[in-house]
């Protein structure tokens, strides 16, 4: 299908959603702000998206320099040896997506996980390339350049090669990963030479470490395009790390890496109130999740109730359960299983789930439902997967092009295997490593080529007007729908700037009755009205919360970044 044809049927109502109102179906004006802005979680990494800006660039020139540089400053999250989402959209308001999640090698099977008749525990799985994908954030990159970019391929690259030639400053929060993740950052003696002393300590904040091993791969790959990358020497590199790994070896070739492409999806969008959002589809479950929530919330005066009410956050947990129930059962690769994505996104399908809720008793226990597409589905509901790790961005042009971007290699610091100065991902551990739950197979089992599930939700809210209102993304595996979650209600229903928004605590439902509130926040303070409202285990927990956005107010651009990290708002 033609990229033309494509974006023609995007004017349709979205895998079944109901058409958009007259208000929200009419093309907005063009769209011109006084200056575009990044927004990154780290601020190296928004200036170099920044300087594209300013050089002519628009919002995907800015995004992908800015994931380039993530790679350099950021590499316990993010970069080249993993795969992200790419939601795009224009002033016209069309929405293009694009698939970067990493694959499983061809000789992959069910069993991948499986060791002597046991399955692996996510601990033992993580370290090393049982666990490795091939990445597809250059694959993503170049798909991305060539469809939307402005300012030639090699441009895009001379910050992030600047920081890693000249060196970029160790700061508290990378000081912390290496010290809490050693086993990964230190596995390989590339990573323990780059970042660690002679005694085996983490380089001091404030030190500066330079990688002229990234920056010799990022120069390749920006004289000699994305094959530099898939094909020759750095594919060879790639699979010998991957097969002869001292721990956990696995089959891994260089056809496997030769073959990855990344994909065109379409996005999956529907409406909140009078406000039109937009995501990624499978294999994401970030769209269809932080969608469920928010329509089952619908019925309900969230902006009556207020951000400090317990029963507002009651309404909210209770949701969550029962759209992450959906999420465990359906989500997956929806080239390899059906992931009924017209039906978890179904507006009746969602009334029905909402009237399960109850604004004074939580539900004593939650089950998937059954919505359109899935009554012929025999489906496990897989145990909890651990998920980390992982950086969102967004960048928006003067133009009204708007790019939200989240790219990962799951765990901080990957599988510890680092090739041309990149840590490899470990995302194959997003699968469910268990194939069969009582008989039942999981959509979400590891399959030759295969991308695995993924909590990324990568979004863009627009408002009554048609035209963008907020663009924003999260890091902290399945935290990710929440906090995207936390900061849409916040903006749209609680009237809060996007920077007040990602302040908010966040609450955390994963399905089941447990109910886990941000240690250390206001939310704890919840615990007892919460526990009153029939929630039998509401547990304090440190989350790995991580998000970024830019909000558009009067015409003009806000910046925000999660007051937990390290990021910043740069404007060009």
């Amino acid at each position: 299908m033609t990229l033309r044809i494509r974006l023609a049927l995007l004017a349709l109502p979205a895998f079944g959603i109901a058409a958009a109102s007259p208000a929200l179906a009419r093309q907005p004006a063009p769209t011109v702000y006084a200056k575009g802005m990044v927004s990154a979680a780290d601020p190296r990494a928004a200036d170099a998206g920044a300087q594209m800006l300013r050089a002519g660039g628009n919002a995907t020139d800015a995004a992908i320099a800015t994931m380039l540089a993530l790679s350099v400053v950021e590499p316990q999250s993010s970069g080249i040896g993993g795969g992200g989402f790419f939601v795009e959209t224009g002033p016209d308001g069309r929405v293009a997506t694009i698939d970067g999640r990493e694959k499983a090698p061809a000789a992959a099977s069910g069993k991948w996980f499986v060791r002597g008749g046991k399955v692996m525990s996510f601990a033992d799985a993580v370290p090393g390339a049982i666990s490795v994908g091939v990445p597809g954030n250059i694959a993503l990159a170049a798909k991305a350049h060539k469809a939307h970019g402005k300012l030639p391929w090699a441009r895009l690259f001379a910050p992030a090669i600047r920081l890693a030639r000249q060196g970029f400053e160790i700061t508290p929060r990378f000081h912390a990963a290496l010290t809490n993740s050693a086993a990964t950052a230190a596995f390989t003696p590339a990573g323990k030479a780059l970042f660690y002393d002679a005694a085996g300590l983490p380089k001091q904040v404030g030190t500066r470490v330079t990688n002229p091993a990234m920056a010799a791969t990022l120069s390749a790959i920006a004289a000699q395009g994305a094959k530099a990358f898939y094909a020759g020497g750095n594919a060879r590199a790639l699979a010998a790390a991957v097969t002869t790994a001292t721990r956990n070896p696995a089959p891994m070739t260089e056809a496997d890496v030769a073959a990855y492409v990344a994909a065109d999806r379409e996005p999956v969008c529907g409406n909140y109130r009078t406000y039109r959002i937009c995501g990624m589809g499978p294999p994401s479950s970030g769209a269809t999740t932080v969608f469920a929530t928010l329509k089952q919330l619908e019925r309900f005066d969230l902006t009556g109730l207020g951000k400090d009410s317990p029963v507002a956050w009651h309404l909210i947990a209770e949701s969550m359960r029962l759209a992450y129930a959906d999420r465990a059962r359906y989500s997956g690769d929806a080239d390899f299983v059906r992931v009924p994505v017209a039906g978890l996104t179904d507006p009746d399908y969602l009334a029905q789930r909402s009237a399960l809720i109850s604004a004074e008793r939580a539900m004593p226990s939650v089950s998937a439902g059954v919505p359109r597409g899935a009554e012929s589905l025999a489906l496990a509901d897989p145990a909890p997967q651990e998920e980390h790790g992982t950086s969102h961005f967004v960048a928006i042009d003067r133009r009204g092009n708007v790019v939200s971007y989240t790219s990962t290699i799951e765990s901080a610091f990957g599988s510890g295997l680092m090739v041309g100065g990149y840590y490899l991902n470990n995302e194959l551990t997003d699968f469910d490593m268990n194939p069969v739950f009582d008989g039942k197979p999981a959509n979400n089992r590891v399959d030759g080529g295969k991308r695995p599930r993924s909590s990324m939700s990568p979004s863009v809210v627009f408002g009554p007007d048609g035209k963008v209102r907020l663009a924003v993304g999260a890091a902290g595996g399945a935290t990710i729908p929440a906090q995207v979650i936390r900061a849409v209600i916040g903006v749209i229903d609680w009237n809060l700037s996007a920077q007040d928004a990602l302040a908010l605590p966040v609450i955390f439902a994963p399905g089941g009755n447990a109910v886990y509130v941000e240690k250390g926040s206001s939310a704890e303070a919840l615990i007892p009205a919460l526990t009153a409202l029939g929630h039998a285990s509401v547990t304090p927990r440190g989350l790995p919360l991580k998000a970024n956005a830019i909000e558009v107010v009067d015409g003009a651009l806000r910046g925000a970044a999660d007051p937990r990290s390290e990021g910043k708002a740069v404007s060009e």
